[in-house]
């Protein structure tokens, strides 16, 4: 009794400790790489404009025009994206209930056959199939998740995905913009508070990743830095040739 009483509670313990990461990333990976998007994209485009010796009207439209452009395009495209791979999903779903409707014991085979190469016993691989295979709709599901790697009741929606993605790249457009419409004239308040974005970014991004945050957040914003050099310098170089 002793024992019993000892060894639950570790039980316990081991289930409650035993989690892992989510490795699909969730709503948290779209929404954080659509807000680190926005950030670099605008950042770069505006630091672009002002090392052409834009003037500050000038810059703050161009910061505009891109979180405008940037956010429609990522909608427009997560939504034909993500409706073009549930309509291809969804044609395969039919193919597989017309399949069960017109060959059940063949589809029930099947069933069993991935079952046994998978390890299960013949005779209990058939049975499993066979009970599994009773109610059309749990057989469709199980058939889904075995052959095609898909949750027929868990699929994507274009407009989640569409408008999740216009909302976190206009968020991260919005910081290097937000700075000149507080009143700064100069681009480095909005080049600091770009790049303590992208830091928090990837700070927040190590949440579905093996790396330290620090790390994490770091090298995201080394990259976004980098991007708007290139691009600053780029504006300098072209301003002073068109100039």
């Amino acid at each position: 009794m002793a024992i019993i009483e000892t060894e639950a509670p570790l039980h316990e313990a081991h289930r409650d400790n035993h989690t892992h990461r989510d490795v699909n990333g969730g709503w948290l990976r779209p929404a954080v790489f659509g807000a680190m998007d926005g950030l670099v994209s605008n950042l770069a485009l505006m630091a672009g404009v002002a090392g052409g010796a834009a003037s500050q009207q000038t810059i703050v439209l161009s910061g505009m025009a891109g979180l405008a452009a940037g956010a429609f395009s990522m909608a427009a495209g997560e939504y034909t994206s993500v409706a073009s791979q549930r309509e291809l999903v969804e044609a395969e779903l039919d193919v597989e209930r017309r399949e069960l409707r017109k060959h059940p014991k063949d589809e029930e085979a099947e069933l069993a056959a991935l079952y046994e190469a998978r390890g299960v016993e013949p005779r209990l691989a058939r049975e499993v199939a066979r009970q599994l295979s009773r109610d059309p709709e749990q057989a469709l599901e199980i058939h889904a998740r075995e052959e095609l790697g898909i949750d027929p009741g868990d699929l994507p929606s274009p407009t989640v995905a569409a408008v999740s993605s216009f909302g976190s790249f206009a968020l991260g457009a919005l910081l290097p913009v937000l700075p000149f419409l507080l009143g700064a004239a100069a681009l480095w308040p909005a080049v600091l508070l770009a790049l303590a974005g992208l830091f928090l970014c990837g700070a927040v991004v190590a949440k579905v990743t093996a790396r330290s945050w620090w790390y994490s957040g770091l090298r995201q914003l080394a990259l976004g830095g980098a991007a708007a050099g290139v691009t600053y310098a780029l504006g300098t170089l072209f301003g002073t040739a068109v100039g």
